[in-house]
């Protein structure tokens, strides 16, 4: 017996079969009142036809479990919540979600639509209340498509086209409404799945723009790529060290959320914008935000192109980068298409080489070992997390770790958070990708603030209940200082900045960070002095390897007008 020919009898065995169909291995759900016919669905089929159940405590673990196991795997996943309460708290995971074009089938229960008379019909006070007029609307502006089912069957039919526009270029999270009585109604007799459609694919540019393009590579005397993100497989980081290599392009990754390039590639010049006031040629490769518009302007003699499925980033109402030139297409596919057509060039390829040697110097003179009793700089921070990362270890930092002092192995190293700014992100994500690869070190950075956004109670249970070995690292300086930076930024001299502490900032009375990962059995330590920092990140991963346990550090520190 198999999922094709396994027969369902209801809405609900339509849907989890659907799912397994679809390739889901994990469906991380939150249940509620509009669970039965699901839960039933999970106790009846055998295991081989439906995706396995997880029970995660929090909708904002959930999708952000989903969200760090497609970064890794390339593989969406399914999360279901409860109603419109629990839709509201996933939310900000489908903002992420969207903001980094990720593909999640995002499904909810909705209240019973009848008050007697149909099967799953409304039984509770709560089934009342629950009810919106457009429970979608929660969502509509953070996803790709969107439905609410009528009839049992389309929990098969419509499954399969909203997760065939998930997966379409440029890609993104989509959200099913599921009543309860099309999930408990029986199929009907005729009932056939739906068949899986392939994916749309970014198509690719004309020979005729590629020979264009190639032709202002040759011409350039100083041509930059900004990247910002990769694909799961690093497809992307090894074509574009490959082609710039060859053709001598300069690459930087600004405001990075997926490392594109290993940090000692000699193409790779640094992690800011800055080298845009250099450049003649800058060819942005699928970056929502290349530069920032206020400090920084591309030479007026300088030429600008984007590529990407969306180069336009047509989800974003506004967003006005200057381009001379759009092309819509596989951004590896399209280097490789320029590195056939474009001209080797040594002498660039020798220039870039010894700008990002120069860049790694600037570096190392920047590092400097903390003193005795001193807390730890984000820099030097960055640098004993990554001394701990093998070959095939992976950071989430969320406000927590600065790429540009770290020495990252190679591309899919360092995921940061999206640029929505949905905080909680960090060690959900890190769960998530722990869940696909357990033998994995997953590390996940977050700042004080950001790892108490995570729900971090909900956290650890899920770590312990599924044996996830996370190593959680707080940035701990006591404080929200992204926002404090802020407010520097916008008022340097202003009231805020001379008082001895800014409104709206400080997180003291700290919590007992430790204390809390401690209620799930998790090892736990406070750094306060920097100098014992690498120690102790050596026995976390000695733990972990040994034990298999999950182990929080909690580290002071310094809070700074930079990172």
């Amino acid at each position: 017996m198999n999922a094709e020919t396994m027969t369902p009898q209801t809405g609900a065995d339509a849907l989890l079969m659907a799912l397994s169909r679809l390739g889901v291995t994990y469906l991380f759900a939150n249940a509620g009142t509009d669970f039965p016919p699901l839960i039933e669905g999970l106790a009846k089929l055998p295991t081989h036809c439906i995706p396995k159940a997880v029970t995660i405590p929090h909708e904002t673990v959930a999708v952000g479990m989903a969200h760090g196991y497609w970064l890794v795997t390339g593989e969406p996943q399914a999360v279901m919540v409860h109603v419109n309460v629990g839709l509201a708290n996933a939310v900000m995971g489908a903002i992420n979600s969207a903001s980094d074009h990720i593909p999640i089938y995002l499904l909810s229960g909705r209240t019973p639509l009848t008050e007697a008379g149909r099967e799953g019909g409304r039984v509770t006070p709560i089934q009342y209340a629950q009810e919106m007029f457009d429970q979608t609307a929660l969502v509509r502006g953070s996803v790709k498509y969107d439905y609410e089912i009528r009839y049992p069957e389309q929990a098969d039919s419509v499954l399969v086209r909203a997760a065939t526009i998930a997966n379409s270029d440029p890609k993104g999270p989509v959200y099913l409404s599921l009543p309860r009585e099309p999930l408990c109604e029986a199929l009907p007799a005729n009932f056939s799945p739906a068949p899986v459609s392939p994916a749309n694919a970014a198509v690719m540019p004309s020979e005729g723009e590629i020979a264009r393009l190639a032709g202002w590579i040759d011409a350039a005397q100083m041509p930059l790529v900004i990247c910002q993100r990769g694909d799961p497989k690093g497809r992307l980081g090894e074509v574009l060290s490959s082609s710039a290599r060859d053709l001598g392009l300069a690459v930087v990754e600004p405001f990075s959320v997926r490392n594109v390039l290993a940090g000692s590639d000699p193409t790779l010049i640094g992690y800011t914008p800055d080298a845009i006031g250099e450049a003649d040629l800058i060819i942005v490769l699928d970056s929502g935000v290349p530069w920032i518009e206020r400090t920084t302007q591309p030479p007026e003699n300088s030429r600008v192109v984007h590529v990407g499925p969306d180069p336009l980033f047509a989800d974003r109402p506004v967003r006005g980068f200057r381009s001379d030139l759009n092309l819509v297409g596989d951004p590896a596919r399209v280097l490789e298409a320029l590195a056939q057509r474009a001209a080797s060039n040594p002498s660039r390829r020798a220039r870039v080489e010894a700008m990002s040697q120069a860049r790694v110097k600037e570096v190392e003179a920047r590092l400097s070992k903390p003193g005795v009793g001193e807390y730890a700089s984000p820099a030097w921070f960055s640098r004993a997390i990554s001394d701990i990362m093998d070959e095939t270890a992976v950071a989430f930092s969320e406000l927590g770790l600065v790429p540009g002092f770290m020495r990252l192995k190679g591309p899919n190293r360092l995921f940061s958070n999206p640029h929505s700014g949905g905080l909680g992100w960090g060690l959900p994500a890190a769960l998530g990708a722990q869940m696909a690869d357990r033998d994995r070190l997953v590390i996940a950075a977050v700042g004080d603030g950001s790892y108490m956004f995570a729900n971090p109670v909900a956290c650890h249970q899920v770590a312990e209940a599924h044996e996830l070995p996370v190593l959680t690292i707080v940035k701990n300086n006591a404080g929200w200082n992204a926002v404090r930076r802020a407010v520097r930024g916008a008022y340097p001299n202003g009231a805020a900045m001379a008082r001895n502490e800014v409104p709206l900032t400080s997180l003291e009375p700290l919590p007992d960070f430790a204390a809390i990962a401690r209620a799930s059995r998790a090892h736990a330590e406070r750094i306060e002095n920097a100098v014992d920092l690498p120690a102790a990140l050596a026995r976390a991963v000695e733990f972990i390897r040994k034990e298999r346990r999950q182990v929080l550090l909690d580290v002071r520190v310094a809070a700074t007008d930079t990172f």
